[in-house]
């Protein structure tokens, strides 16, 4: 087994945690019975590591063998890293019918143009989304397995999401998703997240939407004794309309679980007291930063709960009705600007 093969080991075997080890190497299916029985999974990390690289040897595995079985723990569980989105715009007249074998096909052709030394691998999940997998060389080296970028779409849907892209990389990458894609633009997308499930599902509206309605239902609230009718009448009512309200800007029931937003400021100051700031003409900058382990539901809560006002300000609202998590905001317009860049790792 050459020497890159057992680097390429080693590191997967340091992502796979112990306890996954056994099932991850059941899905992989590349063991015989008897090779998967003689492996004792209460042993070391390190101890685990010199059997598989044994076994491994054994059966002469190469390099593909080996990112098949990366793929399928990442595919499991994707929340490895940082996680950002692209956006494919102005579709072709035949992007609609763009099918798998079509697009694994194309994607490595032309990307094999782009790229000398460049290894590609493509699969497809149970939720119907192409993952692939791409280790990246140059005109002087041979593909880096060590550092492979992941990219997953969803055939017939604009959103491509990427980890571990260098900013080297990112042109080839879109070159060979618009042509394989049948599309001619593409742009960041300004939702990047850890959680790939989270960016996924707000793009793709799979949570309870709540639309206007003009009667909001009353807040239903369990096991409280009500010890003032009247005074819980009264307040049923601005209860009732600040859950509506909050509801209806960031979505009922279960959210995505979105755990960032982002605000970077590019406006005028404005403070009378202070003119030295006041009169520069430069515009005031800094960035602002709402972090949470489910920053929706979070931001839901306090405008319920009354801690934030309502309706809910728009600059929040929209995360979940543009699907973006980075804003620019300048004097130029009343919201968001549309003119944001948010570098790749």
């Amino acid at each position: 087994m050459a020497d890159s093969t057992k680097r390429c080991l080693q590191r997967i075997m340091r992502l796979i945690p112990s306890y996954m080890l056994r099932t991850t190497l059941e899905k992989w299916g590349r063991f015989t019975v008897e090779q998967q029985k003689s492996i004792d999974f209460t042993r070391s990390k390190w101890a685990l590591t010199e059997v598989l690289l044994s076994i491994c040897e054994e059966n002469k595995f190469a390099m593909k063998h080996l990112t098949g079985l990366e793929m399928i723990y990442i595919m499991d569980n994707p929340n490895q890293g940082m996680w950002y989105v692209l956006q494919l715009l102005d579709p072709e007249d035949d992007a609609h019918s763009v099918e798998l074998m079509q697009f694994k096909e194309q994607f490595k052709s032309h990307l094999k143009e782009l790229v000398r030394h460049v290894s590609i691998k493509i699969k497809k999940h149970t939720d119907q989304a192409v993952w692939i997998r791409i280790a990246w060389g140059d005109a002087f080296s041979p593909p880096n397995h060590l550092k492979p970028t992941y990219v997953v779409h969803y055939l017939q849907t604009p959103s491509v999401f990427v980890t571990n892209l260098t900013s080297k990389q990112k042109p080839l990458l879109s070159q060979a998703m618009l042509l394989s894609t049948r599309h001619q633009a593409i742009k960041d997308a300004n939702l990047s997240g850890r959680n790939l499930t989270a960016i996924r599902d707000l793009l793709m509206r799979k949570y309870q939407q709540v639309f206007p309605t003009k009667s909001p239902s009353p807040l239903a609230e369990n096991n409280q004794t009500i010890s003032n009718p009247l005074i819980e009448k009264e307040q049923a009512e601005p209860a009732a309309n600040r859950l509506h309200m909050a509801c209806k800007a960031f979505g009922g029931g279960a959210l995505p679980q979105l755990q960032s937003a982002v605000y970077k400021l590019e406006t005028k100051f404005r403070d009378h007291s202070n003119k030295t700031m006041t009169e520069r003409e430069e515009p005031f900058r800094c960035v602002v930063k709402f972090a949470s382990t489910n920053l929706l539901e979070s931001l839901r809560h306090c405008a319920s709960s009354g801690i934030a006002s309502t309706p809910v300000t728009p600059l929040l609202s929209c995360i979940p009705l543009k699907g973006r998590n980075y804003f620019v905001i300048t004097d130029n317009g009343p919201g968001p600007s549309s003119q944001t860049h948010q570098p790749q790792n």
